[in-house]
């Protein structure tokens, strides 16, 4: 090969990987957190907001549900500051239950728990 051609080649493979190091990279929020349902009853809805927010937004559950024993990942975006959070479930009949002030960034799971009329989550 002559050395043109080697070293077009060599910038060529510089140029590539250092637009392939500069894409931009889907990077987990700090916030990310897993929902354990433990409670025995299907959920149905699921918010998640910031603990100074009058609104509970968007129930991240969409159409699917959270059967018992399922969880599933929730994801921020790396640009979301807040540390504190409030996290509600709906049931079927339309009855919720609320947890508060979770500090999600030293959270990591949260496993929830419904029996006799009492609620309460485990954190790690």
């Amino acid at each position: 090969m002559k050395k043109s051609s080697l070293l077009a080649s060599m910038l060529f493979a510089v140029a590539f990987l250092f637009v392939v190091a500069s894409a931009p990279v889907a990077l987990a929020g700090d916030q990310d957190f897993t929902v354990v349902n433990q409670t025995g009853i299907e959920i149905h809805e699921l918010y998640v907001t910031p603990h100074d927010s009058d609104d509970w937004e968007d129930d991240i559950l969409g159409e699917d549900t959270l059967a018992n024993g399922a969880e599933v990942d929730i994801k921020f975006s790396r640009k979301e500051k807040a540390k504190l959070w409030d996290l509600k479930v709906v049931d079927a009949d339309g009855n919720s239950v609320e947890w508060e002030n979770l500090d999600l960034l030293d959270i990591s799971e949260v496993t929830l728990h419904y029996k006799k009329g009492k609620a309460w989550a485990d954190v790690k």
